[in-house]
């Protein structure tokens, strides 16, 4: 018994004439009278009497056709869902991001993916950059996405994205009127960083000490940028924050301004080096890359 001979099947019982069941599935009458034929010597009964040219379903074929039909009906369920999984519109994944993408960019970035994926399922989790890197490496995200520049063993590396940092200081500071900040003007002012343990804090210390300038510690520190720029309303300081956190902050209490030399952020995918991604990866990361050339200004991103 062969799927071809139960479709034939199907299609008479539809149809009622060999001739337009001929034609729903596109082969020829004497191979639907063949494939009737052959379906009766598989299952030892008549299916048709023939009368006057026209075929009759026995009472025995009513009854076979009820299994029929809902055992077809899974398989087209299955090709279905085949053909989505293959043009991406069918698939979980598991995204885990860091806060100065995960909080607010990504959410909006994946909705949009999800308007051309409906029936795509994304899990989307908020960790440190260490945390994620662990989380790939022992399979426990299908991406992640880290703002460190690493080629770690056991992940496959990507680069997603390159921004700068810019300049956030309260509305009412003194630079909130100049156009461009440079590491002199940060030379005794309170200055807000993320924690010493982050390459974020040494890169920018790093560049700091090259102009010999010496900022004042502010009494906090935080690793989220999103926070960083909460404290900077508040008054507590100024600081450096990535293009993203700042194209993502509403509020009117803070200024951003362009700030030279150029501090480079930048954001990597990670999946597993010990199974293939998922289909749905490639499409998601390029997305991502296209959402953000679209939304933020092109001088703050990097090559």
């Amino acid at each position: 018994m062969r799927l071809r001979q139960l479709e034939a099947f199907r299609a008479v019982m539809l149809c009622q004439t060999v001739t337009r069941a001929a034609d729903m599935l596109y082969i020829s009458q004497p191979a639907v009278t063949r494939l009737l034929a052959d379906l009766e010597e598989s299952v030892g009964f008549q299916l048709f009497e023939r009368a006057r040219g026209r075929l009759h379903p026995t009472a025995e074929a009513h009854l076979l056709y009820e299994e029929v039909n809902r055992s077809l009906i899974g398989v087209e369920r299955i090709a279905r869902a085949a053909h989505e999984i293959r043009t991406q519109q069918r698939g979980a994944l598991h995204v885990a991001g860091p806060p100065s993408i995960a909080l607010s960019f990504m959410p909006r970035a994946i909705a949009d993916f999800l308007k051309n994926h409906s029936e795509i399922k994304i899990s989307l989790g908020v960790y440190d950059s260490r945390t994620i890197v662990d989380m790939v490496i022992a399979q426990r995200c299908d991406v992640g996405i880290v703002n460190l520049s690493i080629h770690n063993t056991g992940t496959h590396g990507d680069s997603l994205l390159t921004v700068a940092h810019i300049c956030a200081v309260p509305a009412s500071h003194r630079l909130a009127r100049q156009e461009v900040v440079v590491p002199s003007d940060f030379e005794n002012e309170l200055y807000l960083a993320h924690p010493s343990h982050l390459n974020t804090r040494l890169l920018i210390d790093t560049m700091f000490a090259a102009h010999g300038v010496k900022y004042r510690l502010a009494q906090v520190e935080t690793q989220v940028s999103a926070a960083l720029c909460s404290l900077v309303a508040t008054g507590q300081g100024i600081s450096l924050i990535d293009a993203i956190t700042a194209m993502e902050y509403k509020g009117n209490d803070v200024r951003f301004i362009p700030f030279e030399p150029a501090v480079p952020l930048e954001f990597s995918v990670l999946t597993p080096l010990q199974r293939a991604p998922s289909k749905l990866v490639e499409p998601l990361i390029a997305h991502l890359r296209e959402f953000a050339m679209a939304e933020l200004d092109p001088r703050l991103v990097m090559k």
